[in-house]
């Protein structure tokens, strides 16, 4: 049986349920963020989307189109998908952190959220943490790359700080290269005056 699925930021959870016969089913679920997608099963036979959360798609067999199915129980969910839910993998978190003009010291704001980080490093038991310091175009590429790399050592520093282990944070550095704003060369843009960290 020659068959595709087509999916669109969706998170899909494909799975056989045992009776009579046995039938691939597809069921389309909401993503960490709680967006919803879409999906598309074709195969020799046919083709079927659904793009709501909860719905469902039934293969019977090599012979039979895709169909449309009722919604699965809590119970028949659990014991068809508990173990595709159990090694799923868990989506990196990521912030946003802003700095003063051509310094390293945080907006008052940004520097708010350093307890949401620690939290996220927290709950996620996260093993692998990304801090990424950039600067904006006011100054020369030399100077704005050091100032991007004090920027991000500086983040990495508070964390430690709060007991989060050095070795699991990966800092890096994209100078004036790679701004959230683009803007022509000496443009004060307090937007990619930031330090972005990524919580795996």
């Amino acid at each position: 049986m020659k068959s595709a699925v087509h999916i669109l930021f969706c998170l899909v959870l494909v799975g056989i349920l045992s009776g009579c016969s046995s039938k691939n089913v597809v069921v389309l679920l909401p993503d960490q963020d709680g967006k919803v997608g879409s999906i598309e099963v074709v195969n020799d036979k046919g083709s079927m989307a659904i793009d709501a959360a909860g719905d469902t798609i039934e293969v019977a067999g090599p012979h039979s189109a895709p169909t449309a199915a009722p919604p699965m129980s809590d119970e028949e969910f659990n014991r068809t998908f508990n173990a595709a839910l159990a090694v799923e993998p868990r989506q990196p978190q990521s912030f946003l952190l802003y700095f003063q003009r051509g310094s390293n010291q945080l907006t008052d704001q940004s520097a708010s959220l350093l307890p949401e980080i620690l939290e996220s490093v927290s709950a996620k038991d996260s093993r692998d943490i990304s801090v990424i310091g950039h600067s904006d175009r006011v100054g020369s590429p030399e100077d704005n790359f050091a100032l991007s790399t004090k920027r991000a050592e500086h983040i990495r520093d508070l964390l430690v700080e709060k007991g989060v282990d050095a070795a699991l944070i990966a800092v890096s550095s994209h100078g004036e290269g790679n701004p959230l704003i683009p803007t022509p060369d000496e443009v004060d843009e307090p937007r990619n005056r930031r330090v972005e960290v990524v919580v795996k």
